[in-house]
C-alpha cells in the first residue's frame, strides 16, 4: 500500500467513540459517568463524529445499563458531537417506550441523537426475564419490533399501531442504525436501506461475511442511497508500542473473564498476561480481539489502513478499555492525530 493510498484512506475516514462506561476496580459508577462525560467533551474537541453508549445489564463492570439516561447526560454536557446508543437492545423494551425516550432526547438536543438498535438481549436469561417481567422476546421478532418503532416515529397517522402515538417522538428525524454480530441484522439493514454497524470489536470472525450480506441485499431508501458501514474496533494508543500493549492488557483481562464465565470491574494493566491465561485461553481472547490495534501513532498509521481496505468501512467506531482515565484520553487524542497525520 503506497503512502498516498494510506493518506487517502485515513483522510476520508470518520472516527467515532463507543464507550462501554467501564467501572474500574475500586471505583464507582459515579466516577465512571464523570469520566464518560469528560471523554465525550475531549472527543468533541478532537473531531470525533459520534459518541455511543451500549446497553448491558447485571454487569458490575459496566455502568451504562440505563442507556437513554446516560445519553441525555452526555448530550447535555457537550455541544456538537452526536450522541446515541450502540446500542439499545430492542427485545428488552416496548418499542413505544424507546420511541418516547429517544423522541424526548431528540427534542432536547435536536439534530444530535442517534438510535442504534440490536436484537440480542445483552444479558443472561435471568436478567432478561427480570427486565421484561414475562416471557419477553428472544430476538426472533426483531423485524416486527423495528417496524413498530419506526411507525411510532414516522408521523404518518395511517402507520400508527392501533392509533397509539409517541409524544414526543412522532415526526422527528432520529437516525436509526442496525447493529449486529452476525448476518441477521446485516441482511435486514440492507433490505430496509439502513446504515449498518458491525460489532467486530468482539466478533471479528463474522465481519466480512456480514458486510457482504449487507451490501448484496442493500436497497436504496429514503434514508440512504448507498450502503453505509460502521466497523467496531479496539484501539489503544500510547506514545510507544510497549506502553500501548501494556495498557491493552486491561481489555484482555476483561475478555479473559468473559470466556471464563465471570464478570468484574476493569482491572489495572499488567506487564505480562502469560501468568494469567493458558495457551487455549490466549488463542480465544486474541481471536475475539482480532480487530484490535495497540501501538504508537506510527503503528496505527501503518495498520489501520489495512483494516479499512479489507472492510471498505465508511466509519470506525473505537472502544478502548483502558484503566487509567488520563491514559484513555491520551489514547483517543493520539488516534485522532494519527488519522489526521499530525
Amino acid at each position: 500500500m503506497t503512502a498516498t493510498h494510506t493518506d487517502d484512506l485515513l483522510q476520508n475516514l470518520t472516527l467515532s467513540v463507543l464507550d462501554l462506561a467501564p467501572i474500574r476496580t475500586g471505583s464507582t459508577a459515579a466516577e465512571t459517568f464523570r469520566h464518560t462525560l469528560d471523554l465525550a467533551r475531549h472527543a468533541e474537541q478532537w473531531g470525533y463524529r459520534r459518541f455511543w453508549l451500549a446497553e448491558h445489564h447485571s454487569m458490575p463492570g459496566i455502568a451504562s445499563s440505563a442507556t437513554s439516561v446516560v445519553i441525555g447526560y452526555v448530550a447535555g454536557g457537550t455541544e456538537t458531537i452526536r450522541v446515541g446508543s450502540g446500542g439499545i437492545m430492542l427485545p428488552n423494551h416496548a418499542p413505544l417506550m424507546i420511541a418516547e425516550q429517544f423522541g424526548t432526547l431528540e427534542s432536547m438536543y435536536p439534530g444530535r441523537i442517534d438510535l442504534g438498535l440490536g436484537r440480542a438481549p445483552g444479558s443472561d436469561q435471568y436478567t432478561a426475564r427480570a427486565l421484561r417481567r414475562g416471557l419477553g422476546s428472544d430476538g426472533s421478532d426483531f423485524p416486527e419490533q423495528l417496524s413498530e418503532l419506526r411507525a411510532y416515529l414516522s408521523g404518518d397517522p395511517d402507520s400508527r399501531p392501533m392509533g397509539v402515538r409517541a409524544v414526543p417522538g412522532e415526526g422527528l428525524d432520529i437516525p436509526i442504525y442496525l447493529l449486529g454480530s452476525s448476518g441477521f441484522s446485516a441482511q435486514l439493514a440492507g433490505q430496509l436501506g439502513l446504515p449498518f454497524a458491525f460489532a467486530s470489536h468482539f466478533a471479528p470472525e463474522y465481519l466480512l461475511p456480514a458486510l457482504d450480506l449487507y451490501r448484496s441485499n442493500f436497497r436504496p431508501s429514503e434514508v440512504l442511497e448507498k450502503p453505509y458501514v460502521i466497523v467496531g474496533m479496539n484501539i489503544v494508543a500510547a506514545d510507544t508500542d510497549e506502553e500501548a500493549q501494556r495498557l491493552a492488557t486491561s481489555h484482555q483481562m476483561a475478555f479473559l473473564n468473559i470466556i471464563r464465565g465471570r464478570t468484574g470491574q476493569l482491572k489495572p494493566p499488567v506487564d505480562s498476561m502469560d501468568t494469567l491465561w493458558n495457551e487455549q485461553e490466549k488463542a480465544i481472547v486474541l481471536k475475539q480481539l482480532g480487530y484490535s490495534i495497540a501501538g504508537s501513532k506510527a503503528t496505527i498509521r501503518e495498520k489501520l489502513p489495512r483494516y479499512l481496505q479489507e472492510t471498505g468501512a465508511d466509519e470506525i467506531i473505537v472502544t478502548g478499555q483502558i484503566y487509567d482515565h488520563e491514559a484513555r484520553l491520551r489514547s483517543y487524542q493520539l488516534l485522532a492525530e494519527a488519522v489526521k497525520g499530525q
